[in-house]
Formats: C-alpha cells, sequence, structure tokens
C-alpha cells in the first residue's frame, strides 16, 4: 500500500509540476528515480499516463481519469492521517474558484469576506470567465454554473434558481420607445451575446403557447457584463437573468419590458466539484457555506 501511495504521489507531483525535473525537486527525489517511479505506475496499470517528449509532458485521458480520482483520494487519505495523528484542523490549503463574471460580481464577491473571515487559513483563487471551463484540466475545486448541467464527472449541489427578464433603460425608451408586443422587437436594437452558446432568439408566451423570436442588432458582447453595461447605457434591449440585473431594476437603471408576454423560463444554479467519493474539507466547507450565505432565488 506504501509504494503504491508512493507512485500516486509522483504521478500527481508530475502532473501539476509539468516536468519531470521540477516534480523531482518537490519531491526531494532525482529525476531518474521520478520517471522510474512513473514507468513502474503505467506498468502495473497497463495503461499510459503521461505523453512524454523532449520538450513537454501531457496528460492522456487515461491520466486525466487517474488525476481526478488520486487526486481526491491522496488528499483524503492525508486528512485522514493529520485528524488521527494531529488532531482535528480547521480546513486550510488553496482553494480554486470558477465562475461566470455576472454571478461572481453580483453575487459572490459580496459574500467572500464572510467566508475569509470565517475560514482564514483557506486561500481562495477566484477566476471570473462566462467560457465554461473544464474543472479537471483546469485545476479548479468548485465552479458556479448557470443553466444546465452536462458533464456526468461532476457532483452538483444547487443553489437557486433564476427566472429570465427583458428589460432595456429608461433612457433607451424614451428615445425608441417602449415596444408593446414581441413582434415590434424588429424595429429595436436588441443587443446580443457573442459566446459560442448563445441562442440568437428570445422565448416569449403568446396565446397559451411559447414561441421563439429571432432577434438581430449591431451589437454583441462577450460577457453578460459587458451585455449589462450596454444595456445601462441606452444601446439597446437585452434578456437576463433576474438575479444579474436585480438590483438595477430596484434602482431604475433599467426596466423590465413586455412582462405580460415573459413565459417564466429560467435557469437553476449550481456550485460544481469534480466527482469524488469525498469532498476536501475546504471545498465542503465552501459549499456549505454559499449554500447559507447566498440567496440565488429570483423569481
Amino acid at each position: 500500500m506504501d509504494t503504491r501511495l508512493g507512485e500516486m504521489e509522483v504521478f500527481l507531483a508530475v502532473a501539476r509540476q509539468g516536468s519531470l525535473a521540477q516534480a523531482a525537486a518537490a519531491l526531494r527525489l532525482t529525476p531518474s528515480a521520478v520517471s522510474r517511479t512513473l514507468a513502474r505506475l503505467e506498468a502495473r496499470l497497463g495503461v499510459t499516463l503521461i505523453t512524454r517528449t523532449t520538450r513537454s509532458l501531457a496528460l492522456t485521458t487515461e491520466g486525466e481519469r487517474y488525476f481526478a480520482r488520486a487526486s481526491g483520494f491522496l488528499e483524503e487519505f492525508n486528512g485522514l492521517e493529520r485528524d488521527f495523528t494531529m488532531g482535528q484542523r480547521a480546513p486550510s490549503g488553496k482553494l480554486r474558484i470558477n465562475c461566470s463574471v455576472p454571478f461572481g460580481m453580483h453575487c459572490l464577491i459580496p459574500v467572500l469576506p464572510a467566508f475569509q473571515r470565517a475560514y482564514p487559513a483557506i486561500t481562495l483563487d477566484l477566476a471570473l470567465t462566462d467560457a465554461v471551463v473544464d474543472l479537471v484540466e483546469e485545476r479548479t475545486d468548485v465552479a458556479i454554473r448557470i443553466g444546465p448541467l452536462r458533464d456526468s464527472r461532476l457532483r452538483a449541489r444547487k443553489l437557486g434558481h433564476s427566472t429570465m427578464v427583458l428589460i432595456a433603460s429608461p433612457d433607451y425608451l424614451a428615445r425608441y420607445g417602449t415596444p408593446a408586443t414581441p413582434a415590434q422587437l424588429a424595429d429595436h436594437i436588441c443587443l446580443r451575446f457573442s459566446f459560442r452558446r448563445s441562442i440568437d432568439s428570445w422565448p416569449f408566451l403568446i396565446d397559451g403557447a411559447v414561441s421563439q423570436f429571432a432577434i438581430d442588432g449591431p451589437f454583441m458582447g462577450n460577457s453578460g457584463e459587458v451585455v449589462r453595461q450596454m444595456a445601462i447605457a441606452g444601446g439597446g434591449i437585452a434578456r437576463f437573468a433576474r438575479f444579474h440585473i436585480a438590483a438595477d431594476l430596484e434602482a431604475g437603471r433599467l426596466v423590465e419590458i413586455l412582462a405580460p408576454f415573459n413565459p417564466g423560463d429560467g435557469e437553476d444554479i449550481h456550485a460544481l466539484h469534480v466527482g469524488h467519493d469525498r469532498m476536501s474539507a475546504r471545498v465542503r466547507a465552501f459549499i456549505d457555506f454559499l449554500s447559507d450565505h447566498i440567496q440565488c432565488n429570483y423569481g
């Protein structure tokens, strides 16, 4: 068992460092010892975990799967050892978080100082992007996703739900008028998203049925915040999850339009982590904190 754990630790070091020499330095071994250990592990498993060239190393598909399982197992094992040899300790270490720009700015960042006060031994590494990242490839501990879940390797805890809403600024409506029906959107400037998963149509409830209306316009933004700022500036009409613009509606910076035609569709909000059987203490602490402190239900 100790030999297998040692092989696992060497593999994880190589995968994280991206170099046999750097992994050897971190483990206080020689590069040849690291290379032999890695070869022994691959021979025992019967698969290639890391492809090697003279200049770089890369995980194979099997290597990525082994990394995801082994990192959680070894962390749990080491945590068990620490708990019984040194007593129970508070969650600690670096926590890598990925989140969309809108949710991060409007919902997550405002509560992070309270999390840091509760868990001072955890170092937060937050990345905000509207691109969907691979948690395993990017070495991310927790991701907050808006919308449908597709990756079966991930485990999720639902944080809430947000309906969608059509909005514009008072300045825009004063200049161009307020559309009374979805069909009148053809005469207005509609703000769109440029990222790959966006859809250039909006649903509306008409005569008891939901119909999709194609939208077009001279402006596209690569993030929700870009489009939100354009809408506040009077640049056009946009469609958002309500959590994103709730404060703007309350302050009067934006106004809801075509509310009678809103079909009531929405998106679930989840905190995701790689599907280990056991979460690390810092991941569990963070997800529990989100469940208790983030108000994500926007009807």
